[in-house]
């Protein structure tokens, strides 16, 4: 039965991918756009959702090698939908990001990390001299402004978190713990972060960029 209903949770979640790239005219650009731009091997791929959309890696980082692959609204079955252009490029190496948007989707923790993991593997048998950097999930902020469908869901990106820690343990990629760099007292992300609860401001993204240069470089 549990495993009924994972597969379940897998299949909408797949729905979902596909209707995000027939529905949504940014996502279809995007993604359409990226399936055309060439992934070298000297490449730094930033994969991900809007928080990963939302930032120039390569101007903050100073680096031109780094490469945005982020889509606003994306979860992790669209990340897999769209990592073959990546792998065929064999990147030096690749940062994830993703996870939030299951969460609105009503996804549990363990499906995301179940998914992330797929798409780990992927990465290492289609690209395996690609270094692989699992970023956590970052809280988001309701009190600032709400966001409907993550009401009363902070606990899941905890709990996903914990499970994706686990994740780069088992596949043997590098962990990357930004979670405590953004969470206020109470779990939630920094309001002086933020003007919408859920994405960065710039001083965010120079927190972002401050944990992980030493892993860029």
């Amino acid at each position: 039965m549990r495993r009924l209903a994972l597969l379940a949770v897998v299949g909408l979640m797949c729905l979902t991918a596909v209707a995000q790239a027939n529905q949504d005219p940014y996502y279809a650009r995007r993604a359409t756009l990226f399936d055309e731009l060439p992934i070298g091997m000297k490449d730094i791929v930033m994969l991900g959702n809007s928080l990963t959309d939302g930032c120039e890696f390569n101007e903050l980082l100073g680096n031109r090698h780094i490469k945005n692959r982020g889509i606003v609204g994306d979860i992790v079955q669209g990340l897999i939908d769209r990592i073959d252009p990546i792998i065929k490029g064999q990147p030096k190496k690749l940062f994830i990001m993703s996870g939030v948007n299951d969460i609105s989707h009503g996804v549990t923790a363990d499906s995301i990390a179940r998914v992330t993991e797929k798409l780990i593997v992927m990465v290492k048998q289609g690209s395996p001299r690609t270094k692989i950097y699992l970023q956590s999930l970052l809280p988001f902020n309701n009190d600032v402004r709400e966001w409907k469908l993550l009401k009363d869901r902070d606990h899941v990106v905890v709990e996903a978190n914990i499970l994706l820690e686990q994740v780069a343990r088992r596949q043997g990629v590098t962990w990357i713990n930004l979670y405590p760099l953004f969470a206020d007292e109470n779990g939630h992300l920094r309001a002086d972060l933020t003007n919408d609860g859920l994405h960065l401001m710039g001083k965010g993204y120079l927190i972002w960029r401050d944990a992980i240069r030493h892993y860029v470089k």
